[in-house]
């Protein structure tokens, strides 16, 4: 089966779709929160108002600046980023009271694709424990060989079905939505950076890893 393409009009308006979605909640509460401060008289409420759009502005800025790494240019063609940068934005979007992020990723400037790669499975991971648990990253080798590991560990932890058919750029029906656009780009990030995806699943455990095309080759050879 050939990999299915997508036009890039259509990649580029599903991808704006996913990030307003994303921030179109916080942005709301936001506004929500003003409009009680405005009208409201009562200390309590207005105070309860004053938490929330604090709250919200903080989730909203979190999920921006993860956005602007994980889906966008964040520099020139061709650039590195900063790993430190990724894990501040991841640790902003993911890390609470109810998920654990474990970051074993070393302090370098990474090729683009592969850094926007390793943020794309962790919301993936992310999206794999809807009730919390841990996302554990980790990136070894150098430059030519990085291997990319992202595990999420939690209660009843799993995949949706379609999701390792978008990684592998080979949708159901040749068909590509809002849901499930944030894992076809995954995949295509992953191929642009010649790396090849595996899915493994198992009872509370979700594992996602990317490892250079060719080892994947070799070891598919020798299996």
């Amino acid at each position: 089966m050939t990999e299915f393409a997508l036009n890039p009009l259509d990649l580029a308006a599903l991808l704006c779709s996913r990030v307003c979605h994303d921030v179109i909640s916080p942005v709301g509460a936001i506004v929500n929160g003003l409009e009680v401060l405005e009208e409201e008289k009562d200390a309590e409420m207005r105070g309860f108002a004053l938490d929330l759009v604090k709250k919200s502005a903080r989730t909203a800025s979190a999920r921006l600046q993860f956005c602007r790494l994980a889906f966008g240019a964040a520099g020139s063609a061709g650039a590195a980023i900063d790993t430190g940068d990724a894990e501040q934005v991841a640790r902003g979007l993911l890390a609470d009271d109810r998920t654990k992020l474990e970051w074993d990723v070393p302090r370098v400037l990474m090729p683009k694709d592969k850094v926007k790669l390793v943020l794309n499975l962790c919301l993936i991971a992310a999206a794999a424990i809807p009730r919390g648990g841990e996302i554990r990253v980790k990136v070894c080798g150098g430059e030519q060989i990085t291997r990319i590991e992202v595990e999420a560990k939690g209660a009843n932890a799993r995949l949706a079905s379609h999701v390792p058919q978008l990684l592998a750029g080979k949708p159901e029906n040749n068909q590509v939505d809002a849901q499930g656009i944030q894992p076809f780009y995954a995949g295509l990030v992953a191929r642009a950076a010649n790396l090849t995806l595996s899915v493994a699943v198992s009872a509370d455990l979700v594992r996602l890893e990317a490892c250079p095309a060719q080892a994947s080759a070799m070891a598919a050879a020798t299996a």
